[in-house]
C-alpha cells in the first residue's frame, strides 16, 4: 500500500509541474516585469546639479536620477565610510566608545598643512579625547583632524584604515567608489558616485540605528570650542531632515547626502558638484518635497506574518500557513495606489509533506497596469512532518475521488 502511495505522489508532483509551467506561460502572457522605475509622472524635479539621486529608504527604489554613475570627488562625504568603518570597530570589541585617545602628530591641528583651511576639532598633541566626542567630531563639525587621530587609534596608521573603508565599500556594493584618505581631502583617484552615497547612507541608517541619532544633533562644544553642523537642512521643519552630511572642497564643489523622513517615508537624496551652498540646499529641498509630494511607501506584508493557508497531503497537518521571509516595502505613486493588485501563486498544484519550516512553496507579485513592481517568495511558516500511515490513507483516497469527480 505504500508504494502505491508513494507512486501517486509522484505522479502528483508530475502533473503539478507541468500545471505550474502552464500557470506561468498564462501570467506572462498578460503580465510584464517592470523595471523599478514605472511612473506615471508628467513632471520631473529640475535642479542644478551636475549629478543626483533619490532613493527610497526603505524599497531601495531610485525615484530619480541624473549622472549617477559618474565619478565625483567625495570631499567630506567620505567621512560617512569614515563613521561607517568606526561604528563596525565598535561592533566587532576592537575599540569601546569609552576609550580615550592620545592625540598623536599628524591629528595636531595646529601648523599642519594639510588642514589648513579645512573644518576641524581643534585637536591638540598629546591631549586624551574619547571615542565618542571623536566620533561627535567627525559627524558634527566635519572634522579632519578627529578622522586621523581614531584611524591611526582603530588601525595603527591611515593606510590601513583606508584599506578598511574600501573593504567595506565593496561588502555594502559600491562600484563606482575609491577611497584614498580618512577625511575626504581632494587626492588623486579618489571619488565616489551618488548611486554610492545613496547606498553608504542606507547601509549606515540600517546597520546602526541605535548610533544614527548623532546626525541629527545640531552643534557641539569640544575645549570651550562651540561648533554647529554643517548640515543647514536640520532647521528645515517642514522636511524633518535627521541627517547626514555635507561635503565641500575646491575640486569637488559642494556635496550633500541628505536624509529625510515624512509620512512613515525616509528618502536619501544624493548631491554632487554644487557650484555654491546655496544651490545646494535649494536642490536638495526640491528634490525631497518632489519625492514626499509624489510617491508613498507602503509595506502590505511583514515578515513571518500569516498572509495565507493553503491544504497540504500526506502531512501531519492538513495545512500551512504562508509568508514572506522579509518585510515587504513598495514605493508607489499616490495616484496609483489604488490600481495595486496583490496576487500569489503555489509553485505545485498539490503541496505534499514533509515541509521544512521557511521552505519556498510560491511568489507573491504586487502589480500595477499589469506590471510586476515586486515579487518575493512565499514561505511555509509552519513544519509539516510526513503523516502516519492513515493520514496518508486517507489523503490518497481524497486525491483519487478528486480526480475522478473532475474528469
Amino acid at each position: 500500500m505504500m508504494k502505491l502511495i508513494n507512486n501517486c505522489i509522484k505522479y502528483t508532483y508530475k502533473i503539478s509541474i507541468n500545471l505550474i509551467l502552464i500557470i506561468i506561460f498564462m501570467m506572462y502572457s498578460y503580465i510584464s516585469y517592470s523595471n523599478e522605475n514605472f511612473f506615471e509622472i508628467t513632471s520631473k524635479p529640475i535642479l542644478n546639479a551636475k549629478s543626483y539621486i533619490l532613493i527610497d529608504y526603505y524599497s531601495g527604489l531610485v525615484l530619480a536620477e541624473k549622472n549617477a554613475d559618474i565619478h565625483y570627488n567625495p570631499a567630506s562625504l567620505a567621512k560617512v565610510m569614515t563613521s561607517y568603518v568606526i561604528e563596525k570597530a565598535i561592533e566587532l570589541g576592537k575599540i569601546n566608545r569609552n576609550d580615550e585617545v592620545t592625540i598623536g602628530k599628524n591629528a595636531h591641528y595646529s601648523g599642519n598643512i594639510l588642514f589648513n583651511g579645512s573644518s576641524l576639532m581643534f585637536l591638540k598633541y598629546g591631549e586624551h579625547v574619547s571615542v565618542q566626542n571623536l566620533i561627535k567630531g567627525i559627524i558634527l563639525q566635519s572634522g579632519n583632524d578627529a578622522c586621523v587621530a581614531i584611524a591611526e587609534y582603530i588601525s595603527g596608521n591611515q593606510h590601513n584604515f583606508v584599506n578598511l573603508m574600501n573593504f567595506y565599500s565593496k561588502k555594502i556594493g559600491l562600484k563606482n567608489t575609491i577611497f584614498k584618505n580618512v577625511h575626504g581631502l581632494d587626492e588623486f583617484k579618489q571619488y565616489t558616485s551618488a548611486r554610492d552615497m545613496a547606498l553608504l547612507g542606507r547601509a549606515l541608517i540600517r546597520d546602526f540605528p541605535n548610533e544614527y541619532y548623532l546626525y541629527k544633533e545640531k552643534e557641539f562644544t569640544f575645549n570651550k570650542i562651540h561648533q554647529i553642523n554643517r548640515n543647514s537642512l536640520l532647521w528645515d521643519n517642514l522636511l524633518n531632515v535627521d541627517g547626514i552630511k555635507t561635503g565641500h572642497t575646491e575640486i569637488a564643489g559642494y556635496n550633500l547626502l541628505v536624509s529625510a523622513k515624512k509620512y512613515n517615508m525616509r528618502l536619501l537624496a544624493v548631491i554632487l558638484g554644487e557650484k555654491s551652498e546655496k544651490n545646494r540646499t535649494l536642490d536638495s529641498k526640491i528634490l525631497l518635497n518632489w519625492g514626499f509630494k509624489n510617491f508613498k511607501t507602503i509595506n502590505p506584508l511583514i515578515k513571518y506574518k500569516k498572509f495565507s493557508i493553503i491544504p497540504v497531503f500526506f502531512g501531519k497537518y492538513h495545512s500551512t500557513f504562508l509568508g514572506v521571509n522579509k518585510n515587504v516595502y513598495l514605493t508607489i505613486v499616490k495616484s496609483q495606489e489604488k490600481k495595486l493588485h496583490i496576487i500569489y501563486f503555489i509553485n505545485c498544484n498539490k503541496i505534499i509533506a514533509p515541509i521544512h519550516k521557511y521552505e519556498i512553496l510560491g511568489s507573491v507579485n504586487f502589480i500595477i497596469n499589469n506590471h510586476i513592481l515586486k515579487s518575493y517568495p512565499l514561505v511555509s511558516l509552519q513544519e509539516i512532518p510526513k503523516g502516519n500511515f492513515f493520514i496518508c490513507l486517507f489523503d490518497y483516497i481524497r486525491l483519487l475521488l478528486s480526480k475522478w469527480l473532475n474528469q
